[in-house]
């Protein structure tokens, strides 16, 4: 994909580049399609380990994948929920001008 600068009279031919972590970069080419040396030096990019599980990523924190039979019960939840609303009614019960 090519797009146009309009700051100029000259259009520069650009190409769009989409890098592995989702970055979108747009690079100056010739007619070509090779990319202009800009005198930038590149830094190597170090590679990020390969990771066979996603939720075991280095970004997600609270999701784990349980082996099969592991599975959190729902049961848990409704607990959860349960002792929360009692905890709010508890509390909201000691504050004076609410009928």
């Amino acid at each position: 994909m090519t797009s146009q600068h309009t700051s100029g009279s000259k259009a520069a031919p650009t190409k769009i580049v989409t890098t592995p972590t989702g970055r979108i970069m747009r690079i100056n080419v010739d007619e070509a399609g090779v990319p202009l040396a800009t005198g930038t030096p590149v830094a190597p990019v170090a590679k990020a380990p390969v990771v066979s599980d996603p939720a075991r990523r280095a970004d997600v924190l609270f999701r784990v994948r349980r082996d099969e039979g592991h599975e959190l019960s729902s049961w848990w939840m409704v607990g959860a929920f349960v002792v929360t609303s009692g905890l709010v009614i508890l509390l909201m019960s000691g504050v004076p001008g609410i009928a």
